[in-house]
């Protein structure tokens, strides 16, 4: 288990966080740039030191400001892999993974470097120096050098930014393989939500150097507590309204009516795209735009009112721009996002 709490200015951005990574899962933090993630992994690391905090892995306290611990960085049990990866240039990939094992012999280092780089499948580029190696080939050679070291946590850095769209697909899938299969304790730091859903067992979302919400990643998706979170993660529909009383009965939306909890004032009807779907008792809408994107077609249509919802459509069923349907929501119980009055969670 690893708990980081720590508290620092950063220029205009005042860091308040405590978080806490289970052993043996994976927490992904995420959150858009600025928002503080590389700081609190820094602070984990004991590359930053907060103004006041402590950050404590499986019973050790590695960091406690009030009682003047502060272990180096050499001295915590974490890897950490940044997001340019710094391997070594002059190095070769066996070399660049047997560095930390500077304790040993040169032939048992190279046998361990070896194994470690089998099994990350890049075994036969052993004696590949990095610039000829591609972006996913580099990534897998500095998590197997952090690795060599056999921390109890492993920290990575938005490690898969620096690829592209397609190779990084390709490569998340096999490091969400990957870091299953080593049941390492791993708290790993991204902007990309998708990258977030797919990784993480646990998942922290920060905006402004606060936590906003956390939970399963699925749970956040589907039961957003704000509108800055319920947009974070994916595409939404976020429609404001102001509602009476309705002791559960339907109230009167965008969308027709829809049922909604008791006691409920105002917030915003959330709707995601793949719960929108034809419905011939449905409120009337034109379509405005209509994009394929392969596994389904992004479909913009408006509301009577004005109001645009997008959608998502299988391609042989997207309707035609210009022409007019009638919509409904597929689980006709649309999560309804409550106003918390602060500015933060609106953004």
């Amino acid at each position: 288990m690893l708990r980081v709490e720590a508290r620092k200015r950063l220029g205009e951005l005042e860091l308040d966080v405590a978080i806490e990574v289970r052993g043996g899962e994976c927490l992904a933090l995420a959150g858009p740039s600025g928002a503080g993630k590389t700081s609190v992994l820094r602070v984990a690391s004991g590359l930053l030191r907060p103004e006041s905090g402590r950050v404590e892995c499986r019973g050790e306290t590695w960091l406690d400001t009030e009682r003047g611990i502060d272990v180096p960085p050499e001295g915590r049990r974490c890897g950490y892999v940044f997001q340019e990866y710094a391997l070594f240039p002059h190095l070769t990939a066996w070399q660049n993974v047997a560095y930390p094992l500077r304790g040993m012999s040169r032939s048992e280092r190279r046998r361990r470097a070896q194994e470690l780089l089998e099994r990350f499948g890049v075994g036969s580029l052993a004696d590949a120096r990095p610039r000829t190696l591609s972006g996913g080939e580099r990534q897998r050679v500095a998590v197997a050098r952090v690795l060599a070291r056999r921390p109890g946590v492993l920290l990575l850095d938005e490690p898969l930014s620096a690829l592209d769209a397609r190779l990084r697909r390709t490569v998340r899938t096999e490091l969400a393989s990957l870091l299953r299969q080593l049941g390492t304790t791993v708290f790993y730091v991204t902007h990309d939500q998708e990258e977030a859903m797919l990784l993480a067992d646990h998942l922290v979302v920060l905006n402004e150097g606060r936590v906003v919400q956390a939970g399963l990643p699925l749970e956040l998706y589907r039961r957003p507590e704000t509108p800055f979170v319920a947009s974070f993660l994916g595409e939404a529909n976020l429609v404001e309204v102001t509602l009476e009383e309705c002791d559960g009965q339907p109230a009167r939306t965008p969308f027709g009516k829809l049922p909604f909890p008791p006691g409920v004032t105002r917030g915003w009807v959330l709707v995601r795209p793949e719960d929108v779907t034809e419905d011939p008792g449905g409120c009337h809408a034109t379509v405005a735009d209509c994009r394929g994107l392969g596994p389904h077609d992004r479909v913009l249509l408006q509301l009577a009112d004005g109001t645009e919802v997008l959608a998502h459509f299988p391609p042989e069923m997207a309707p035609i721009p210009g022409t007019k349907v009638r919509i409904g929501v597929r689980s006709r119980k649309p999560h309804f996002v409550p106003d918390s009055g602060t500015a933060r969670d609106r953004r």
